[in-house]
Order: structure tokens, then C-alpha cells, then sequence
């Protein structure tokens, strides 16, 4: 004590401060660390088998072409953007060692392109091992896709919709194979107003975001059933909160509010650990209709166990996708 109080009060005041500061980097340290969440650490390989992941020139979308390149994959990542898809295309290429990657442009906000897609896949490939539906857009404001559809339900749902129906011959033809949905934990405040999917009498870009993360796990719920006996499963996920360019559109006062939270987040690499399990676990082959987050099966909100909104939605999503007409 007589050291402290022997200290010049200006060099003592340096020396809280150092400690404050060191105490407080700590702390931020170890809560990024837990915030990563769980890891999947098997070294399972897919050698020879076709993948496709939706997104895939950014944020987890990459990471996980370049670690299912890593395991051996034939990857096909499709993306929107011509430019950054071929970028991303050579960036995965070098950084997993593997020249088995391919990009083919892909527009979910367009019932013509996922049509394009699959028509050009299919004279590529006739099989399909994963199909992993991993692009979104979150919180953007109102907007609409070539089809007249509100943009976010009409991406994040009704594009992979029609993309993973066009492609359920290939992966019936390459079972055992694997159909894994990125959701969200905003699915919790989602809601299915079924007399308002595109939300023409009131939008609010956050319940509108988590209507069309909500539909992604009734999506899956509703698929897995319709799948039984066929050897392919579906089954979607939370990959947490990522600090990824998802968060774009976000207007100022989200972003003030959002940014601080990033030194957090987990990294891309983090939020692509579920995905990649249900891509590639073999513990997981037989595992169908369920939700996972941080490597772990978790329970979903009430609204994400409903079955019979589920099977309101696939009906209307076809009429809506003209699916049958296809």
C-alpha cells in the first residue's frame, strides 16, 4: 500500500487507466472467443461429390466452398453479381488448393434466371450430392424482384423454393444427399400473414426479414416430409450473428446501433461451422426436418413447428413460383 501511496497521483491515474484498459481488451477477448460458437472439427471428406451453395461470393457462403473444396467437393458456387462471382471464384480456388470450382451466375430475385440455372446444371451434372441454399438479403427497404414479389420473402424463400424443386431430381438420382437452408434467429419474430405475404398493407423491414427466415425453416419442416423414403434430407439453421455484408442495407440509425457489436460477431469462417456439419457429418445422414445452430440441434419458435401453416405455405409458393408449370 505505502508503493501506492508513495505514486505521484498522475502516474497512478496512467496506471488505472492501463489496467482498465487491459481488463477491458481481456473481457472483449473472451467474449469473442465464446461468441464464435461451436466448431466442427471432423476432417470428413466428400471426395467426387457435386455441391452447390447459393451465395457463395461473400461471408460464410465462401467459407464454406472453400472448406467443402478443401474436402475434396466439386463445388458450383452461384451468385447474382457476374464480377464478384468470378472473383470469388478465383479467390476460393487459391485459398483451398482445389481447381474443382465453378461459378454459374444465378439471380433467386428472378423466377427466369433459377430457371436458366437449372437448365444449364442439369446439362452439366446429373447429380446433385448438396445442395446448401445460403443467400439472403436482410432488413433492405421495400423493394421487389423481377416477378413482382416483395423482395425479401421472394429471395430468401420463394427463389430457393423454386431452385431446390427444379433440382430434386438430381439429388433423389445422387442419394444419400443433403439439402441444408440458412435461416436465422429473426425467425423468432416472423410471422406468416397469409392474407399479406409481399406485406402491401404495412412493411417493417425486420418482421418482414424474419417472415422470410421463418419461411425458410417451414420450408424445410414441409420438404423433409414430402422427401421421406427418397434417401435426400433437408434441414435448416441459425449460423449466428456473422459480421459479414448482410448488413448493407441497414439504414443509419440500425448501423449506429449495429457497427459497435461487430468487434463480437463471429468471423465467417465461425458462422459456416453448421452449415458445414450438415453438409458433410456422417452422423447426420439420417437426420431430417430439423433446426440447428452453433453445431448443436436446437427447438425453433412455436410458429417454425407449425405443420400445417408449413404445408400452407409449399402449396401457396407453388402457385405463386408457377412450380407445376415448370
Amino acid at each position: 500500500m505505502d508503493f501506492f501511496n508513495n505514486l505521484d497521483p498522475a502516474v497512478l491515474t496512467v496506471i488505472v487507466v492501463l489496467v482498465i484498459i487491459v481488463v477491458g481488451c481481456l473481457c472483449l477477448y473472451l467474449m469473442r472467443m465464446w461468441w464464435q460458437g461451436g466448431q466442427f472439427r471432423k476432417n470428413t471428406r466428400i471426395d467426387d461429390k457435386i455441391v452447390i451453395i447459393t451465395g457463395a461470393n461473400g461471408g460464410i457462403g465462401k467459407e464454406t466452398a472453400i472448406d467443402l473444396a478443401k474436402r475434396g467437393g466439386k463445388i458450383y458456387i452461384a451468385c447474382r453479381d457476374l464480377k464478384r462471382g468470378q472473383d470469388a471464384l478465383t479467390e476460393i480456388i487459391a485459398r483451398s488448393g482445389s481447381d474443382n470450382v465453378y461459378f454459374l451466375q444465378l439471380d433467386l430475385a428472378s423466377m427466369e434466371s433459377i430457371r436458366e440455372f437449372s437448365r444449364k446444371f442439369h446439362q452439366l451434372e446429373n447429380k446433385l450430392h448438396i445442395l446448401i441454399n445460403n443467400a439472403g438479403i436482410m432488413a433492405c427497404p421495400k423493394a421487389y424482384t423481377a416477378d413482382g414479389f416483395e423482395l425479401q420473402f421472394g429471395t430468401n424463400h420463394l427463389g430457393h423454393f423454386l431452385l431446390t424443386n427444379l433440382l430434386l431430381d438430381l439429388l433423389k438420382e445422387a442419394a444419400p444427399s443433403r439439402i441444408v437452408i440458412v435461416s436465422s434467429i429473426m425467425h423468432r419474430i416472423g410471422y406468416i400473414k397469409k392474407d399479406d405475404l409481399m406485406r402491401e398493407q404495412r412493411y417493417w423491414k425486420w418482421f418482414v426479414y424474419g417472415q422470410s427466415k421463418l419461411s425458410n425453416i417451414l420450408f424445410a419442416r414441409e420438404l423433409s416430409k414430402r422427401l421421406e423414403g427418397s434417401g435426400v434430407t433437408a434441414n435448416s439453421l441459425h449460423p449466428g450473428v456473422v459480421n459479414t455484408e448482410l448488413s448493407r442495407n441497414l439504414d443509419l440509425c440500425s448501423k449506429i446501433c449495429f457497427n459497435p457489436w461487430k468487434l463480437i460477431f463471429k468471423t465467417p469462417i465461425s458462422g459456416a461451422q453448421t452449415q458445414i456439419m450438415l453438409a458433410v457429418d456422417p452422423e447426420l445422414d439420417r437426420i431430417t426436418g430439423r433446426y440447428f445452430a452453433d453445431c448443436k440441434q436446437r427447438k425453433p419458435s412455436s410458429a417454425a413447428r407449425d405443420d400445417e401453416t408449413a404445408m400452407w405455405l409449399w402449396k401457396e409458393s407453388e402457385r405463386l413460383t408457377c412450380l407445376s408449370m415448370v
